[in-house]
């Protein structure tokens, strides 16, 4: 079984999960419903990682199907998380199809707050449990919040791999480290084994941030660029460049955002032959990291196979070079 098989088996259950959900909704406040039911529509995840919390919870009792409830919950997260991340970089364009900006905002915070709480609320669940459950929410938004405010402060000239690491770690790796924990809480995992599988999540979502800084680039839209977000690679590209290069390329940097020019030079440099062979090095170190985490945590050797697919999945190397090494303009 691969993850992709299991999200082919649950995902119309995950479906019906969220629909509940929105239908709960229904007698408080119709139009939140209408309104969040276009955002999620709107807002498709592209990749299945709704399965991470079935998968955890597989590997802990050997049965994905009692954890479908956190699926829906990691879900609506992350639909609520991306909206705000892409409001946070819009300057004003309107995201969401036919609801106006102001609609979105608010739909998007009952999505990613009120909704998961009311799942968690509903299910049987003892009291202790079902408070540690929503402890696990509320601690994912206040960490990955203060990681998103660190990334959007943050600064190409002060960067260098461990900052962006730690940034990842909060903005990206704490959704992730919050419901693996919480599918280990669910299956009635020992406390060490929670902080285990949180740890394994945190590291997982640094993991998915690198894969999703590579989706950019090869999208060619360059947003990071454009945003001015600085990524682990160029965080890697500038710590190891030369101090002439180093300020060509901060250079490049400031005029990313209104400078076509700019963008595609820093591009290039992203992807020299050097610079992605050690890209390629660490990637493979965080993959092996998590490897080690999830033989340490053992269990179902059917759904620990299909979550080291995933991980495999994450840590794909995507970028390939572009460029010879560069000459960079104003070298010592």
């Amino acid at each position: 079984m691969s993850y992709l098989d299991l999200h082919r088996e649950v995902a119309q259950d995950i479906d019906a999960e969220i629909e509940t959900a929105l239908e709960r909704l229904g007698p408080l406040a119709n139009t939140t419903r209408d309104s969040v039911a276009k955002l999620l529509d709107h807002r498709k995840l592209r990749h299945p990682l709704s399965v991470l919390p079935l998968l955890a919870h597989a590997i802990e009792t050997g049965n994905p199907r009692p954890a479908i409830p956190l699926s829906a919950v990691h879900l609506l997260w992350w639909t609520s998380a991306c909206y705000l991340d892409d409001l946070a970089d819009a300057n004003g364009t309107t995201l969401c199809g036919e609801l106006t900006e102001n609609e979105t905002l608010l739909a998007s915070v009952i999505t990613g707050n009120a909704m998961p709480i009311q799942i968690l609320l509903e299910l049987d669940l003892p009291a202790s449990t079902r408070s540690a459950l929503i402890t696990e929410i509320l601690n994912g938004w206040i960490v990955s919040v203060d990681g998103q405010i660190d990334d959007m402060r943050g600064g190409a000239r002060d960067a260098s791999r461990t900052s962006v690491i730690e940034t990842y770690r909060s903005k990206s790796g704490a959704p992730f480290g919050m419901i693996t924990a919480m599918a280990a809480i669910f299956s009635g995992a020992p406390e060490e084994k929670i902080e285990l599988w949180r740890e394994f999540g945190f590291l997982f979502g640094i993991l998915w941030q690198i894969f999703n800084d590579q989706e950019d680039i090869l999208s060619g839209r360059h947003e990071d660029l454009l945003n001015g977000t600085v990524t682990y690679l160029l965080a890697s590209v500038i710590e190891d460049a030369s101090p002439g290069s180093r300020e060509h390329i901060l250079s490049l940097c400031a005029a990313a955002g209104r400078s076509h020019h700019a963008r595609s030079e820093l591009a290039g440099l992203l992807r020299t032959s050097i610079a992605l062979d050690r890209y390629r090095t660490e990637i493979e170190a965080l993959r092996t990291e998590a490897y080690r985490i999830l033989d340490e945590l053992g269990g179902d050797e059917t759904y620990l196979r299909a979550l080291r697919h995933l991980v495999d999945h994450a840590s794909g190397m995507l970028l390939a070079p572009e460029l010879s090494p560069a000459v960079v303009s104003g070298a010592a």
